[in-house]
């Protein structure tokens, strides 16, 4: 069958692609031509997932005080970069007192803590003074850390499927290298420090 028309030259990478007008192509070629775009611009391949052995980024983001927080400010110690879904939420209240409750202990084995999550700075500020966290918040109110490191993405609330914030927390080594990753429901959330620091959990 022969196809009359022209795909858009725009169409190059999914890093680059913008959608172009279809006006003046066949209705064959406006198929193929909208057929790619939903491919080229499926989330699915836009979307990093970050693997044990991965070098985790250098910027990280901003804090609740607007300071830049870099892989580089950790060197030659252990990061425990966590991600949660809201501040203030049950779930996400019990991890953060977690860490903060055996936060002494986890500098004394080598670790650092930082949370991120989209909430605002100001949203940190008031959880950080609420629950007395002693460690740095990361306000990814645009996500780009969130799709960086693959905590962001589909999943499953109330039989519903919907975008959002996949609780994950990557161990970076002194290196910055990713040397473990717990995600999803392998987060112990009222015991995420035990879970960290490898003692039995009660």
């Amino acid at each position: 069958m022969e196809v009359k028309g022209t795909i858009p030259k725009q169409i190059v990478s999914f890093q680059s692609y913008r959608p172009a007008s279809l006006a003046g192509l066949t209705p064959c070629a406006k198929r193929i031509t909208s057929n790619i775009t939903s491919l080229l611009t499926s989330k699915s391949l836009t979307t990093t997932i970050m693997k044990i052995g991965d070098k985790a980024p250098e910027i990280l983001g901003k804090d609740e005080q607007g300071r830049d927080i870099r892989l580089s400010d950790y060197k030659g110690r252990k990061l425990v970069l966590y991600f949660y879904p809201k501040d203030n939420t049950s779930g996400c209240t019990a991890e953060a007192c977690s860490l903060r409750d055996r936060y002494q202990e986890l500098q004394g084995a080598g670790y650092e803590v930082v949370g991120v999550s989209k909430d605002s700075a100001a949203s940190h500020v008031k959880f950080k003074e609420k629950h007395s966290l002693p460690f740095p918040l990361i306000a990814d109110v645009d996500k780009t850390l969130l799709e960086a490191m693959g905590a962001w993405g589909e999943k499953t609330m109330y039989g519903k499927k919907t975008m959002g914030t996949i609780r994950t927390t990557f161990i970076i080594n002194e290196e910055g290298i990713i040397e473990q990753i717990f995600s999803g429901k392998q987060v112990n959330t009222k015991e995420h420090a035990t879970q960290i620091l490898g003692d039995p959990l009660p």
